[in-house]
């Protein structure tokens, strides 16, 4: 079965740190172009971290940049995204993507319903 698999979602203090992960199966996860992106209450879906999978060029929203870092483990077929310095406004369900497909918009980080694969979205919240 093709799909991805989210995990460590939860609730965490402001300031603290949150490792999301994403299992791919059925398919390589290192053949494709990733990302994480998040969508709030109320809000457009954004794009978080997301990296070439030809030249493993990252892009990090402006929001994430200095605080997120994404990775991916080939020998487990997972992509992770380390949360660090989490505030409030980070509050939000996240999605794992992988595509082959729109190219241009995942190295761009652009939220697309044309990437191959979604995530379920784990929710990930920051509050006292």
């Amino acid at each position: 079965q093709v799909q991805l698999v989210e995990s460590g979602g939860g609730l965490v203090q402001p300031g603290g740190s949150l490792r999301l992960s994403c299992a791919a199966s059925g398919f390589t996860l290192d053949d494709y172009a990733i990302g994480w992106f998040r969508q709030a209450p109320g809000k457009e879906r954004e794009g978080v971290s997301c990296m070439d999978s030809t030249d493993g060029k990252t892009y990090y929203g402006d929001s994430a940049k200095g605080r997120f870092t994404i990775s991916t483990d080939n020998a487990k077929n997972t992509m992770y995204l380390q949360m660090n310095s989490l505030k409030p406004e980070d509050t939000a369900v996240y999605y794992c993507v992988a595509t082959k497909r729109q190219f241009l918009l995942i190295r761009l980080c652009v939220p697309s319903n044309g990437y191959d694969y979604w995530g379920q979205g784990t929710q990930v919240t920051v509050s006292s």
